[in-house]
C-alpha cells in the first residue's frame, strides 16, 4: 500500500477511503514537523500546527487540482498555518508587553546546551532555529527537505528569484549569527 503515489492515495480518499489519508500523513509528517519546529521555535506549537495543517489538507483535498505535487500543496498549507500562528502569538505578546517599558535582553542558551562538538547537527539546528521564521523555513525546505527553489516558491507564494534572494539572505544571516556569537569555531 505504501507503493502508491500521492495521486493514487488522494483519489482513494476522494472515493471514500478516508483512512488512506494516514498514508499521506506518514509520508509528510516528519519533514513538515521539522519545518514547523524551526519556524515556531516550539515543538508543542509545531505539533498543534501540524495537526491543524493535516486537518485542513484533508478537508481541502476536494479542491486539490493536481497542478502541483501534493507535498508542495501541503507544505504551503503548513507554512501559511504557521504564519497565522506566529501572527497571533506576536499580537498576544505585544498586548502583554504594552505596559512594560523595557524589554529584558534575551540570553543565549547555546553555551549550556552545546558542550560536545560531536553533536554538530543539533548545534546547527539550534542555530537555524534562532533565525527569523522565513529564513529558517527556507533553509529547512532547501537543505533538509531537498526542495528546489521553484517548489519553495510555490509553498511560500514567491517567485523563484525572491526565493533565491531569501535563501542568500538566510545563509548570510546564519553566518553572521555564528560569527557574532563566536560559534564559528564550533563548526570548524
Amino acid at each position: 500500500m505504501k507503493d502508491l503515489s500521492d495521486l493514487e492515495i488522494i483519489e482513494s480518499v476522494r472515493n471514500g477511503n478516508h483512512s488512506d489519508y494516514s498514508l499521506l500523513i506518514d509520508r509528510y509528517r516528519n519533514k513538515a514537523f521539522s519545518m514547523l519546529s524551526r519556524m515556531l521555535k516550539n515543538e508543542m506549537d509545531a505539533e498543534e500546527v501540524l495537526q491543524d495543517s493535516f486537518l485542513r489538507g484533508f478537508h481541502g483535498l476536494k479542491n486539490f487540482k493536481n497542478e502541483a505535487k501534493f507535498s508542495t500543496w501541503f507544505y504551503r498549507i503548513a507554512y501559511n498555518t504557521a504564519l497565522t500562528r506566529l501572527s497571533a502569538k506576536k499580537r498576544k505578546i505585544e498586548s502583554e508587553m504594552s505596559s512594560i517599558e523595557d524589554q529584558p535582553e534575551l540570553r543565549s542558551d547555546y553555551d549550556s546546551e552545546i558542550s560536545d562538538k560531536a553533536d554538530l547537527s543539533k548545534f546547527i539546528n539550534m542555530t537555524i532555529a534562532q533565525l527569523p521564521p522565513k529564513y529558517s523555513a527556507v533553509i529547512n525546505m532547501y537543505y533538509m527537505d531537498g526542495m528546489n527553489c521553484e517548489e519553495i516558491g510555490e509553498v511560500m507564494n514567491l517567485t523563484v528569484t525572491n526565493v533565491k534572494v531569501i535563501l542568500h539572505r538566510s545563509r548570510n544571516a546564519l553566518k553572521d549569527l555564528l560569527i557574532s556569537r563566536n560559534y564559528i569555531k564550533e563548526i570548524l
